[in-house]
C-alpha cells in the first residue's frame, strides 16, 4: 500500500474542499434548494447530499484503500485510515440563509485526527492543519497565515462560546455551564465550526458544546491543536468519540474541566 504523507493528505482535502465550495455555494440562497428532514428530526439538504457524493468521490479515487465515514452516507471500508466528513456543518444556518457555515474534512489515523479541514465559503474563509504542519487560515484573495491561541491564563479573562444553552440544559448540565459564565470574563454562543476556528485565532479562549458525532469535531482536532490549544469531552478524554466539545486555549483546560465539575 502506498504510504502518504502528512502533506500528501492536507493537499488532497484542501483540493476537496475546493471542489465542494463550489457546489455548496451554488446552491445557498437557491429558491429550488431541497430539504427534507432526517430520522433524528434534524434537516438535511441537496447541497450537503451533493458536497458529500463528490468528497467521496475524490478520496476514492486517490486513496482507494481508505475508508469514509460521512454524515449523510455513513462509513464505508475498514481500516487505519478513516477521512471523516461533515459536508456541511451548519444545515440550519445554510438553509436560513446564515453564511456561518462550512465544509469539514478530516484524515484519523487509528483514531486521532491528523489532517483537518474546515472551509467556509460564504464568510470567505478556510483553516486548516496537519499534525506536525502547524495550523493555518486564510481569506478569499489573502495570504495563509499562521494560527496561534490566545495567551489567556485565567478564567476571569477569558472568553467562552458554549454554543447552546439548549444542548447543555439536555444533557442536565445547564447550572455547570452558568457557572462557568459566571467565572469568565465574557460569554457567547457563537455556534457550529466557527467558534472553534475563532479560538485558534485566538480570538476565544474557550468553546463547549454537546450532542455532537465525529464529524463534527474530527477537523476541528487538528486545526486546534496545532494552533496551541487543546481539545477533549467536556469530561475530559481525548478525541471526537465521546459525545461532546471542549476546546481551550491550553492553559484554561484544566480549571475549565474543574470549573464544569463543581
Amino acid at each position: 500500500m502506498t504510504e502518504y504523507s502528512r502533506s500528501d493528505d492536507l493537499a488532497l482535502a484542501l483540493a476537496l474542499a475546493g471542489d465542494a465550495d463550489l457546489i455548496s455555494l451554488d446552491r445557498f440562497h437557491a429558491v429550488d434548494l431541497v430539504v427534507t428532514t432526517k430520522p433524528d428530526r434534524t434537516p438535511v439538504t441537496d447541497a450537503d447530499q451533493a458536497v458529500e457524493r463528490s468528497i467521496r468521490a475524490g478520496i476514492e479515487a486517490a486513496r482507494p484503500h481508505d475508508s469514509i465515514l460521512g454524515e449523510e452516507y455513513g462509513t464505508q471500508g475498514a481500516g487505519s485510515r478513516q477521512w471523516i466528513i461533515d459536508p456541511i456543518d451548519g444545515t440550519a444556518n445554510f438553509l436560513r440563509g446564515v453564511p456561518i457555515w462550512g465544509t469539514l474534512i478530516a484524515l484519523a489515523i487509528d483514531g486521532v485526527p491528523v489532517v483537518g479541514v474546515v472551509s467556509s465559503p460564504a464568510l470567505g474563509k478556510r483553516w486548516y492543519a496537519a499534525a506536525g504542519h502547524g495550523a493555518w487560515g486564510m481569506s478569499e484573495g489573502g495570504e495563509p497565515r499562521r494560527l496561534a491561541v490566545s495567551g489567556v491564563a485565567e478564567l476571569a479573562d477569558a472568553s467562552l462560546s458554549y454554543n447552546s444553552l439548549q444542548g447543555w440544559d439536555g444533557e442536565g448540565r445547564l447550572d455547570d455551564v452558568v457557572r462557568l459564565s459566571r467565572a469568565v470574563w465574557r460569554s457567547r454562543a457563537i455556534g457550529d465550526m466557527w467558534s472553534y476556528m475563532l479560538l485558534a485565532e485566538g480570538s476565544l479562549d474557550i468553546v463547549g458544546e454537546f450532542d455532537l458525532k465525529p464529524y463534527d469535531m474530527a477537523a476541528l482536532i487538528p486545526i486546534v491543536e496545532e494552533a496551541g490549544g487543546r481539545f477533549s469531552s467536556v469530561e475530559g478524554q481525548p478525541g471526537p468519540w465521546s459525545g461532546s466539545a471542549l476546546a481551550t486555549n491550553g492553559l484554561l483546560h484544566d480549571a475549565v474541566l474543574e470549573a464544569l465539575r463543581g
